[in-house]
C-alpha cells in the first residue's frame, strides 16, 4: 500500500506539473521567436524551486515523504522540460540558427544554475 501511496503522489504532481507547463507553452506561443522562451523560462523558474523547495522541505520544514514526492519529482518532474531544451537546441542547430543555438544553450545553463543557489539560498535564509 506504501508504494501505491508514492506512485499516486508522483501521478499527482506530475499531472499538475504537466498542466503548468502546457499552459505556460500557451501563454508564451509565439514570442521571442525564434528564442524558446517558453522552454527557457519553465526551466529556470524549475530550477529556483527545486534550489528552495528542497531546502525548505528537506532541512527547515522535514515534511511528510509523499508531499516531497509530490512536488519535488511529481510537479517539478513534468514542469522541467530539459528534453524540449535538447530537442529546440537541435533543431535551432538544424535550421542553421548556430548564435541563437549557443545563446540559448549558454543562458539557460547560467540562469538556470544562478536559479538553483538563488533558491536554496533564500530558502536557507528564511528561518
Amino acid at each position: 500500500m506504501e508504494t501505491l501511496t508514492k506512485i499516486l503522489s508522483v501521478a499527482f504532481g506530475g499531472a499538475i506539473g504537466a498542466v503548468a507547463r502546457y499552459g505556460l507553452n500557451l501563454l508564451f506561443a509565439k514570442t521571442f521567436a525564434p528564442f524558446p522562451f517558453a522552454t527557457f523560462f519553465i526551466n529556470v523558474t524549475g530550477s529556483f524551486l527545486i534550489g528552495f523547495l528542497l531546502i525548505l522541505l528537506q532541512d527547515k520544514f522535514p515534511t511528510n515523504e509523499n508531499l516531497g514526492l509530490v512536488i519535488i519529482v511529481g510537479f517539478l518532474g513534468a514542469y522541467t522540460t530539459f528534453s524540449t531544451f535538447e530537442f529546440e537546441t537541435f533543431e535551432l542547430i538544424q535550421t542553421r540558427q548556430l548564435l541563437w543555438a549557443i545563446f540559448y544553450v549558454s543562458l539557460s545553463f547560467a540562469v538556470g544554475l544562478l536559479s538553483v543557489i538563488s533558491g536554496a539560498l533564500i530558502a536557507r535564509r528564511l528561518i
